[in-house]
């Protein structure tokens, strides 16, 4: 039997939402019929979730880390299977699939070691008692991860929540419910964890504000866009819950002027294109030194046109779909209100069905639309820069601060420059899109609330920090 078997999709009650298809964006094919959410549906989960989860925090570091260890053992046993899965789900080429697989694996490998990390301090003290602090799971953790990449996104909370104690629930976008959510729980369910830890519940941004300002829920881990991460921590806050947000980016790729060109266009490209442009981490803004810069646009039009765009599951291409129509429109729209107010249109474009042609647009300025927002799609735009104060003006402008890559013959200089340029992460002659299961991910401003997510970041994200005394006689008081 395949680990996710359509007519099993629910380990629990079922869920009262309705149902909704699972569309393959490449073809419009209806690959399964999901059962979605209602409201009450993540109450009541929430309720199994807290009862199950005073077990699972007694149970021993290592009974936590054996689960965690086989669920990262299970991505390899079922690799063909989730590849497929996220390859026709998601619109994503194998390539990029795989980058998925491989990287949600690391997050199993990552978090069942962080059941055993050191979990607090001995406190000196004034008074003849001992003193120490100690991280205790936060209880119920509510999940909410996005379509773009759905099995890493969710897992990377998912993992480490669970790994120290935790329950959790889980909102998949509805559009990538099976690779982000369903896949997790047949993974974890195969991988022996406990019934009632972990519950999945597809549906639409009620269901979110349902987990949201659920009593059980106690820690909110939020992926998505800046609008919706504004609301999740409005809402959190009104229900004073802690909400870690990891929201969109606009990131900058400096071309300074020692960089080899030909080097900085294969940055540029991936950096831009990957995955159609569905990153938080894209290439929005290519900030390229004004000696480089004809040269530097003509070899990424040519890369650009290069590139083959289709069906990811029956053709070898570099791009495949956009996850719907909604986002190709929105997209085709920020490129034609861009070339409207006198950007130049140099490659792409153009688009059919959901196939966008990777596009890359010159002379743009400060408040052209797809370079002043975030794009969420194959576009390019690059701007030229003079001086370094000016690159590193133009860099740190804007309300974001996710990534940032700098290309240079003198990675000591771009490492100085860097310092300069408010963002989460920072990469020297590579692109901005890059993710491992060891390092801290999260962004400034726009981008979200710091680095809550990767290494021992989850220890303090999935935690509550606990102060405990004890004296050997009771104490004496004045009264």
């Amino acid at each position: 039997m395949p680990l996710l078997d359509p007519t099993i999709w629910q380990d629990g009650p079922t869920l009262r939402g309705g149902t909704a298809p699972v569309v393959e964006p490449a073809t419009g094919r209806i690959l399964a019929t999901l059962d979605l959410a209602a409201v009450p549906d993540v109450a009541e989960a929430a309720v199994r979730a807290h009862a199950a989860q005073r077990d699972w925090a007694a149970a021993t570091h290592t009974e936590r880390a054996a689960v965690l260890r086989r669920a990262g053992d299970l991505f390899a046993r079922h690799a063909d299977e989730l590849r497929d899965w996220l390859v026709r789900e998601s619109g994503s080429i194998p390539g990029k699939a795989d980058f998925e697989l491989h990287v949600a694996a690391q997050e199993c490998y990552e978090a069942a070691a962080l059941a055993s990390r050191p979990t607090g301090q001995v406190l000196p003290s004034e008074a003849p008692r001992l003193s120490y602090t100690r991280r205790v799971p936060a209880g119920v953790v509510g999940v909410i991860a996005p379509f773009n990449v759905p099995l890493i996104l969710a897992m990377r909370s998912v993992a480490p929540a669970l790994a120290l104690g935790n329950a959790v629930l889980l909102k998949p976008d509805a559009r990538t419910a099976v690779s982000g959510g369903l896949a997790l729980a047949a993974l974890f369910a195969a991988a022996g964890l406990p019934g009632g830890l972990l519950h999945v519940l597809p549906g639409d941004a009620r269901i979110g504000a349902a987990v949201v300002a659920e009593p059980h829920v106690r820690v909110v881990s939020f992926t998505g866009s800046t609008a919706s991460g504004r609301r999740v921590a409005e809402l959190a806050g009104r229900h004073l819950t802690r909400a870690h947000l990891e929201l969109g980016g606009n990131s900058a790729l400096l071309v300074l002027r020692d960089a080899d060109v030909e080097a900085a266009v294969a940055q540029a490209s991936f950096g831009s294109f990957f995955h159609q442009g569905q990153v938080c981490m894209t290439a929005g803004r290519h900030l390229v030194h004004s000696s480089l810069y004809d040269e530097y646009v003509e070899r990424l039009a040519a890369r650009a046109e290069s590139l083959a765009v289709g069906d990811p599951h029956r053709e070898r291409v570099h791009l495949g779909p956009l996850i719907d129509a909604a986002q190709r429109d929105r997209v085709h729209a920020l490129v034609e209100a861009s070339t409207e107010q006198g950007a130049k249109l140099v490659a792409g474009g153009t688009h059919e069905d959901l196939f966008y042609r990777p596009t890359v647009l010159a002379g743009v300025a400060d408040d052209t639309p797809a370079y002043a927002e975030e794009v969420f799609g194959p576009v390019a735009p690059v701007r030229s820069f003079t001086t370094e104060q000016e690159a590193v003006a133009m860099a740190a402008a804007g309300p974001y601060g996710l990534s940032l890559g700098i290309v240079t013959g003198d990675p000591a200089r771009g490492l100085e420059l860097a310092e300069r340029i408010p963002t989460g992460t920072v990469h020297i002659n590579d692109q901005t899109v890059n993710d491992e299961a060891v390092a801290p991910f999260g962004g400034f401003g726009d981008s979200g609330t710091g680095a809550r997510f990767g290494g021992e970041s989850n220890l303090e994200a999935f935690t509550e920090l606990r102060w405990t005394t004890s004296r050997r006689t009771p104490a004496p008081h004045p009264f």
